[in-house]
């Protein structure tokens, strides 16, 4: 894999990321030792962490993912300057009061505090890209629908965000910012912030994309081409329902493969556990099988190979699913696949937005 550019930021980074947020939870440290390993390996350098992970949220596994990832980085000399580490600063409580409580509004001595606090845990002098995890302002996201005007609340404003962005970056404990759950207003006034203020200018927004999200489509990959800021794509897999492993027992029936949709009933109560959302990823998982492929394969090669995408980022439990996702690279999808693939679109369209 040769590397991509980040944004304007100069940062360089494989077109496939190895996000971590099952760590500390699903996977044990030595389990993740060796999958960070065997990634390293096959030639993935790039990194997805956050301060609140392992998912699902718990205050006891808060900061254990960055953690294990920082053992790491200690015990294997020369790796941390072979790899670019991403992590993010949680937005205002989604009902995680451990984090900053109820009333944070992401303030900048809470991200610079924050930011703190994952170079500790991550054990390294420098996030090479520091990422506000969702917005502070209100905007819907995680699955909801629609802007209501009448949420707002008193929060940062995206000047005071950047701002603390810019003490890091002056202060070189990062080196390039991010955004996540993202939305085309706030991208652009980022960047248009950035640029009025001479402050730190986006390079990426880590937003899901995926065969049954593909929401980013309706606008904001304009934004975000015309900005020039990259898009990092997460849960290209749609958390498991296109790899097909549901499509016969459905999400918490009997004989529910032990995936995080089955396992955990609170992840079942979002965008990811929705009958449509279901419904619809059957219907690509068939037409992968009727194409010869893997549900996995088709519905990674989609993300590897869009214009829209400058990394995927793919979350796996073991070395076997790693393994089938780096092995989906260079796979591409026929003329006539990818017709069948927006048919199906068109007709169910984002289930999972």
């Amino acid at each position: 894999m040769q590397t991509v550019s980040l944004g304007q930021s100069g940062l360089q980074v494989t077109p496939i990321c190895l996000g971590t947020m099952t760590f500390g939870e699903q996977v044990s440290m030595a389990d993740a030792h060796v999958i960070l390993d065997r990634a390293l390996e096959r030639g993935v350098t790039f990194l997805d962490t956050a301060e609140m992970y392992a998912v699902p949220a718990r205050a006891e596994t808060c900061g254990a993912t960055e953690r294990i990832i920082g053992e790491w980085l200690a015990s294997r000399p020369g790796v941390r300057q072979r790899v670019v580490v991403a992590t993010k600063v949680a937005g205002p409580s989604r009902g995680m009061p451990w984090i900053r409580g109820e009333q944070a509004g992401l303030t900048k001595r809470e991200i610079i505090e924050a930011c703190e606090g994952s170079l500790r845990r991550l054990r390294t002098d420098v996030i090479d890209l520091y990422q506000i995890h969702w917005p502070a302002r209100n905007v819907p996201v995680f699955g909801a629908m629609y802007f209501d005007p009448a949420k707002d609340k008193p929060c940062a404003t995206i000047l005071e965000q950047l701002e603390a962005m810019d003490a890091l970056v002056r202060s070189g404990k990062v080196r390039a910012i991010g955004l996540s759950n993202e939305s085309p207003y706030g991208v652009h006034e980022f960047v248009r912030l950035a640029e009025q203020h001479g402050l730190p200018r986006v390079a990426t927004v880590q937003n899901p994309y995926c065969l049954v999200n593909r929401s980013l489509e309706n606008g904001l990959d304009e934004t975000m081409y015309r900005l020039g800021v990259s898009l990092l794509a997460y849960s290209p897999l749609g958390f498991g329902l296109l790899t097909g492993k549901y499509d016969d027992s459905g999400l918490d029936g009997p004989g529910a493969p032990a995936g995080r949709l089955a396992l955990f009933e609170s992840m079942r109560k979002q965008r990811w556990g929705r009958p449509q959302a279901l419904a619809a990823a059957r219907r690509y998982n068939a037409l992968a099988r009727a194409h010869g492929l893997t549900p996995t394969r088709m519905a990674l090669a989609f993300c590897y190979t869009k214009w829209q995408v400058a990394s995927t980022i793919i979350g796996v439990t073991s070395l076997a699913q790693l393994d089938e996702c780096l092995d989906a690279w260079g796979t591409r999808l026929s003329e006539e696949l990818l017709q069948a693939i927006d048919a199906i679109r068109l007709e169910m369209r984002d289930p999972a937005v």
